[in-house]
């Protein structure tokens, strides 16, 4: 098989979590510029209707849900429509995510007092384990449950899944609220054990860890704020914060038959920010 056609999606369908805007959106953007029929789901509906309205005014092929991906029945619905739509479901992608708050050391190096494990909001442990470990269960469950059918459906075995975890998920991070490094770290094992089940059924489940990317999440800060985009650029090893385009061949590569012998993979996309600071003390 020739390299590029292994990366051919067109023609299958892929469903997103958390495509209203930042990393979902741009694995939404991939697999819909790549030929598949996509649905953007996320908690702000408006959002996602709207970034699929702009890729059906480019010719693609999109549609939008509102989804909270920490209530199970919002993703059975969800997965059922998908498959209405669409014929089957492809590709599934169990981005949705949750900011965990401040961490207990500021980046301008104090402690942060709301941050420490002793004071730190039970309710926001409680949101950010639901949307950032659960969710992707949840998201999981129902995308297997739709591609054991696949077959019958599509005369095509199988599926992708993709989950977003993070580099979080073996280094911990200071700046960051508690619960996110645990959640993560859990998706990283779920993923594999997930994918140990569901090979036998022809289903690949995977994770992509990023590292600091220039999203939506924590406010945007990054995008308001010069000086701590300048502060993030000098702390990652290649010299620069990422934007979410260069998720896209990554997603991709997962998503398609290009990664058809991948799967319990954990690929990190961090720009070195996991092997630790190449800068003298």
């Amino acid at each position: 098989m020739r390299t590029l056609d292994q990366f051919d999606i067109a023609g299958r369908s892929a469903l997103v979590t958390g495509a209203a805007s930042g990393i979902g959106l741009a694995y939404a953007e991939a697999m819909a510029e790549a030929g598949a029929r996509v649905t953007l789901t996320d908690i702000d509906g408006e959002g996602a209707e709207r970034e699929a309205e702009r890729l059906r005014g480019e010719g693609l092929e999109a549609r939008a849900q509102r989804v909270d991906v920490a209530v199970h029945g919002d993703l059975i619905r969800a997965f059922d429509d998908h498959v209405a739509a669409w014929g089957g479901c492809d590709i599934a992608f169990a981005n949705a995510g949750f900011d965990a708050g401040n961490g207990f050391w500021t980046p301008e190096g104090t402690r942060n007092p709301e941050g420490q494990i002793d004071v730190y909001d039970v309710e926001r442990w409680r949101r950010s384990i639901e949307v950032n470990l659960t969710g992707v269960f949840h998201t999981i469950r129902e995308a297997a449950r739709v591609m054991k059918l696949n077959e019958a459906r599509t005369g095509r075995r199988g599926g992708s899944i993709v989950a977003t975890s993070s580099n979080a998920a073996i280094v911990n991070e200071a700046i960051v609220g508690i619960p996110y490094m645990p959640a993560k770290a859990g998706v990283r094992h779920l993923v594999r054990h997930a994918a140990l089940e569901l090979a036998a059924y022809g289903i690949r489940v995977n994770a992509i860890a990023p590292g600091p990317f220039v999203t939506n999440i924590g406010g945007g800060w990054l995008k308001k704020d010069p000086a701590a985009r300048e502060a993030w650029d000098a702390l990652v090893p290649v010299g620069r914060v990422a934007e979410t385009y260069q998720i896209k061949p990554l997603a991709l590569l997962l998503a398609s038959d290009a990664g058809s012998y991948m799967t319990g993979s954990h690929v990190m996309i961090d720009g070195g920010m996991a092997l630790g600071s190449a800068k003298a003390a």
